[in-house]
């Protein structure tokens, strides 16, 4: 059973504010959830963030979804952000996927799972392995197998700063080093809710840096579980990639197209595997014209469903004789 506080509200605030819930996960660990849009069950889009990120990663795309008309959720996995942090740092795949099945059950109807890179793995693992569960899974930025040094790129940037730093403004400083086609006059500020200060008066980033030393490898550790769990999905699939992006490439592209054949994949230029801080209305876009492919499928796969129900009953119906035809 899963146990979650309600939201705040049943419809959304007239500027596309979010609605908190904190759901509690199988063994006890507590998760936050923020909805936009109408709350009602269909339908319903989860996003499930990247290794080292929180939910606020997808605020813009989910909060303009929501203001068009779709339920969409997002939420800090454990040991990031607001949710709870494992005691002792020992954290797991399979716990996050299991958090996947809280998720899915509290929202109560098959979602469409959207997720960027390690959510991605995850969405795509909790399918294969536990599902069915989704309406439609979205992976962005990520693939079964990616490229090593892309990845041990963004590691290396996780791992620089175990001492935090003295203010916001450095901590942009580094972000602008790490990201430089994203160096802008924005205001630290905006960094505020991606930092939280220690008993030091310094700011660290708000996960658990227990997580680089077990989850990084873990999955590292597991490209045949990752391929056998693309090979078999059976659902809609939409690859979306950056670019620019370090992380996949043509080659691993290529590979999970072979994994995965019926998968779609868009591809956003300007990306870099930081999709949708990059180019967050593209981004949006391409959701939202996914979603309304999906929706067209549904009905015409109903309406087939309607003509062949009839069909069906025209021919268990017992012929008639006329009486004139005697």
């Amino acid at each position: 059973m899963v146990k979650a506080a309600p939201l705040d509200c049943t419809v959304a605030a007239p500027n596309g504010d979010g609605r908190f819930a904190r759901i509690v996960g199988a063994d006890g660990l507590g998760m936050t959830v923020e909805a936009f849009g109408p709350e009602r069950r269909e339908p319903a889009l989860i996003f499930a963030h990247g290794f080292g990120q929180t939910r606020h990663a997808w605020r813009a795309t989910a909060r303009a979804l929501g203001l068009g008309g779709h339920r969409a959720l997002s939420f800090d996995a454990r040991g990031h952000g607001d949710s709870d942090w494992r005691t002792g740092g020992a954290y797991q795949l399979d716990d996050f996927v299991g958090d996947i099945q809280t998720l899915v059950t509290y929202v109560g109807i098959a979602p469409v799972w959207i997720g960027a890179s390690l959510g991605g793995l995850l969405g795509m693992l909790a399918e294969a392995e536990r599902g069915p569960l989704f309406r439609a899974l979205i992976l962005v930025d990520i693939t079964p197998r990616w490229e090593k040094a892309g990845a041990e790129r963004i590691l290396d940037f996780m791992r620089a700063h175990p001492q935090g730093f003295a203010d916001l403004a450095a901590a942009q400083v580094a972000i602008e080093q790490y990201l430089p086609h994203r160096a802008s006059g924005r205001s630290p500020e905006r960094l505020r809710k991606l930092l939280v200060p220690g008993a030091d008066g310094r700011f660290r980033w708000h996960w658990d840096p227990a997580l680089l030393e077990c989850i990084s490898v873990e999955a590292e550790r597991s490209p045949a579980r990752l391929a056998n769990a693309a090979r078999a999905l059976r659902l809609p699939v939409l690859l979306i990639s950056g670019g620019r992006s370090d992380v996949v490439s043509p080659a691993t592209i290529a590979e999970f197209q072979t994994l995965v054949p019926h998968a779609e994949h868009v591809c956003l230029d300007d990306a870099t595997h930081m999709v949708a801080g990059d180019v967050n209305d593209g981004f949006t876009a391409a959701i939202d014209a996914y979603l309304q492919r999906l929706d067209a499928a549904a009905i015409m796969r109903a309406r087939g469903a309607h003509v062949g129900a009839n069909d069906d009953a025209k021919s268990r119906r017992p012929s008639t004789v006329h009486p004139e035809s005697l």
